[in-house]
């Protein structure tokens, strides 16, 4: 190493060490110093912070859930960064306190405009979200025998609070069902008619309507003065769709699954229809949008909708 090489190694470290502004530890602390480029950040913040949450469901039972939380603030131009480690520790100790619904966001949405300042005499950061990512599990009885299992749904909820105070929330769930394709129905029914009718010697007489695993991944702005939280959506969908997918069967509840899906043969057009006849009558749902896909069995592409809640 030559001597310019190590006269900027040596500037550089003295300039790391030159720091206006220190911590209550007396340690360096950039993130306070001034921005000087002048260029907000609309958000800015952490993903992936896992922290088991307590919820409470319809039955009153609190349930501990594992979760992944993103949080953030808006950034104005002339601030160099925030205190990461805050968003962390304002959700742990709230936590402590509180099961996760309406209120429960308001108060971390809340903290995270007001807490993550730099200083208590300047105004209330201009906007903040909290996002978390989490499977709820509901009981679901068997269709036909006394059994029942635990159904898991991948679900979301994503809060904003701007300025005025105001708070959004959605809601995020993933319902999964089985969808029976009508044509395939259909054909497999003329087939074992036409066989029966001596029409077609081909196969045995029996054919098979394909089926699939498919999903509607729902989302939905609720109207926070209302009671509608997680299972309110969860049991629209179940309405809208019957033939969910099943946590414990024995042989009665899958021969009545068939009957099920037999009498509810859909394509991703029939269940996105499904899905706004039934959420749009709803007053608790401000808007909402919806992707149904369907795992085609018979394909090797996927079928997929998508539809949203055409406001007035």
């Amino acid at each position: 190493m030559n001597m310019t090489e190590v006269n900027l190694l040596k500037g550089k470290s003295e300039e790391i060490l030159e720091c206006d502004i220190v911590d209550e530890t007396g340690l360096n602390d950039f993130q306070k110093l001034p921005n000087k480029h002048g260029v907000a950040i609309p958000s800015v913040g952490i993903e992936r912070f896992r922290i088991p949450l307590k919820f409470r469901h319809s039955d009153g039972e609190i349930l501990n859930h594992d979760c992944e939380a993103s949080m953030s603030v808006y950034l104005a131009a002339d601030k160099t960064g925030v205190n990461m480690s805050r968003f962390c520790a304002i959700l742990q100790e709230e936590a402590n306190k509180m099961v996760v619904d309406k209120s429960f966001f308001k108060k971390i949405l809340g903290r995270y405009r007001v807490d993550l300042r730099d200083d208590i005499s300047e105004s209330p950061i201009e906007k903040s979200f909290f996002d978390l990512k989490f499977n709820y599990p509901l009981k679901q009885q068997s269709l036909k025998s006394e059994n029942w299992g635990w159904q898991y749904y991948s679900c979301e909820i994503l809060g904003v609070e701007n300025k005025d105070e105001k708070v959004e929330l959605r809601l995020v769930v993933n319902y999964e069902y089985s969808s029976t394709c009508p044509c395939s129905l259909s054909m497999s029914k003329q087939y074992e008619q036409d066989y029966r009718e001596g029409k077609t010697t081909l196969g045995n007489g029996i054919a098979t309507a394909h089926s699939q695993r498919s999903n509607a991944r729902v989302e939905a702005s609720i109207d926070l003065a209302s009671e509608f939280f997680i299972e309110d959506l969860i049991e629209l969908l179940r309405m809208a769709i019957p033939t969910e997918t099943q946590s414990l069967v024995k042989r009665a509840d899958e021969q009545a699954f068939a009957i099920l899906n037999g009498e509810n043969p859909v394509f991703v057009e029939h269940v996105a229809r499904r899905l706004s006849k039934t959420l749009d009558q709803r007053s608790e749902i401000i808007d909402w949008n919806a992707k149904i896909e369907h795992f085609e069995s018979l394909h090797s592409h996927n079928a997929v909708a998508y539809i949203e809640k055409v406001l007035q």
